[in-house]
């Protein structure tokens, strides 16, 4: 499995205009390009954290935004002041628990 830690400072006038398209191109990857999830955290530092599963690097790699969801995109980075650069993370021990609830 792979992780993939996803930073942003957002603008704080454009926060839930993020979270609305952050949340539509995540819905496309779970529905289109097998991918295991993701979920978006706001930081105690301002900072806007979301980390995504996929099953390996390949499929991560497959994964595509199709023109419906190309909006969501340019949308959701506008309302970006910075991006910091990402991260991937090997799962080598596992002690999550997924209550199975499906994001709103």
């Amino acid at each position: 499995m792979l992780v993939v830690l996803y930073r942003w400072r957002v603008n704080p006038e454009m926060i839930d205009r993020f979270v609305e398209n952050w949340s539509t191109i995540t819905r496309h990857y779970l529905e289109n390009c097998n991918s295991l999830g993701s979920r978006l955290h706001r930081g105690s530092d301002g900072i806007h954290y979301g980390y995504a599963k996929w099953p390996d690097h390949e499929t991560r790699e497959k994964a595509v935004l199709d023109v419906r969801v190309e909006l969501a995109r340019l949308h959701m980075k506008d309302a970006v002041i910075e991006t910091f650069p990402e991260i991937f993370l090997d799962v080598v021990a596992d002690h999550l628990v997924d209550d199975h609830t499906p994001a709103k």
